[in-house]
């Protein structure tokens, strides 16, 4: 276990620094930290833990009267111990959402920040969503599996089958940091882009080049359609099969954020019908089965979740808590991680703890 325990000294005084908890496996912390910004973390703070392995609880349970921090993969603490963590400032998890096993109300009363790092994998995600794009609406991988069984389509226009993304309409269900990023990825193609998000319309937020409409709209008229929302209990199979057959014939649907928003198995009947082309990282019950139907259907890319599974990809996550934590401690209020919202997270957790 590391454990840097160190005095802070300047000016002719010292004081003990911060006690933080990591406790972030399954993620490594190579995974999340960059070299520059591990070291930089144990100049902020006192670090216990950082192991790539899981930290015993009776360990975590040894240093809460003391923490300031909480890191972890998915933040487990009670009420009791919350009281019992009576320094603790901020949680921050670093698995991507808001998981049960925290007690959030307990935090709110105390005033305990609640933090996640979902907007640290939005670079990863938005570049693997541009790249199913290029890739469905060029047909690069259909193209490919041709061409190994002899059957390439050789200085071929295949209309019908292939189109450019320049100057098309493309649409987001959920415009929130993941499709923004895409958006600005893929802004050279100089496209129309639409999007459903009633939480960004409720909010009156202006926001510039992009159409807010109602989802009806957006599906009939988007060529391609990036479901990027975060999932909530609101929205689980907020896109039906009815929503499907509205995208126009030859549309490409691009899922990157969870299945929980769609029906699943209407969209990839309507892949296998040959009517439009789909790219998803997620499904329904993952790992998918070996004999699963679906890894046969044409018009189909097949990710295995790896969004934003590539080296480095998951530094900003590390880059931001550093950010964060010396916000903290220098009393500004701006967070580059996500905060939790008393009127949301709830939702947020349920729909997490169930979601694909």
């Amino acid at each position: 276990m590391r454990v840097a325990y160190r005095i802070a000294c300047g000016n002719s005084r010292c004081m003990a620094k911060p006690l933080l908890i990591l406790d972030q496996y399954f993620r490594l912390v190579d995974e999340l930290f960059r070299p520059t910004a591990y070291a930089r973390l144990s100049r902020l703070t006192d670090i216990v833990g950082g192991d790539d392995k899981p930290m015993p609880r009776d360990e975590i349970e040894a240093h809460l009267a003391e923490a300031e921090f909480l890191v972890a993969a998915r933040p487990t603490l009670s009420a009791g111990e919350i009281e019992r963590a009576s320094k603790l400032r901020a949680t921050i998890e670093v698995s991507g959402a808001f998981n049960p096993g925290l007690d959030y109300e307990a935090c709110f009363e105390r005033g305990i920040e609640v933090l996640s790092s979902m907007p640290g994998f939005r670079f990863a995600v938005a570049e693997m969503a541009a790249g199913m794009m290029i890739a469905g609406a060029r047909g690069l991988v259909t193209e490919h599996e041709a061409f190994r069984e002899g059957n390439e389509n050789w200085v071929a226009d295949m209309p019908g089958r292939d189109f450019s993304l320049y100057r098309q309409t493309i649409g987001f269900v959920g415009y929130g940091m993941i499709a923004r990023e895409c958006h600005r990825l893929i802004a050279a193609f100089n496209p129309v882009v639409r999007a459903y998000d009633p939480w960004l319309e409720a909010s009156g937020a202006d926001v510039a080049d992009v159409e807010l409409g109602p989802l009806e709209t957006v599906l009939h008229t988007s060529n391609v359609l990036v479901i990027a929302a975060s999932p909530t209990d609101q929205n689980r199979g907020l896109i039906t099969d009815a929503h499907i057959r509205m995208l126009p014939d030859g549309a490409l649907v691009a899922l990157i954020s969870r299945a929980h928003l769609v029906d699943f198995p209407a969209l990839m009947a309507e892949a296998n019908s040959g009517r439009i082309k789909v790219a998803t990282d997620v499904y329904p019950e993952e790992p998918v089965a070996v004999d699963d139907p679906l890894r046969g259907y044409p018009n189909v890319i097949l990710s295995p979740h790896r969004a934003a599974a590539v080296p480095g990809g998951r530094h900003p996550i590390g880059d931001m808590i550093v950010a964060d934590i010396e916000a903290i401690l220098d009393g500004r209020p701006e967070r580059q991680l996500k905060r939790a919202d008393p009127e949301t997270v709830r939702n947020m957790v349920n729909a997490y703890g169930n979601a694909s």
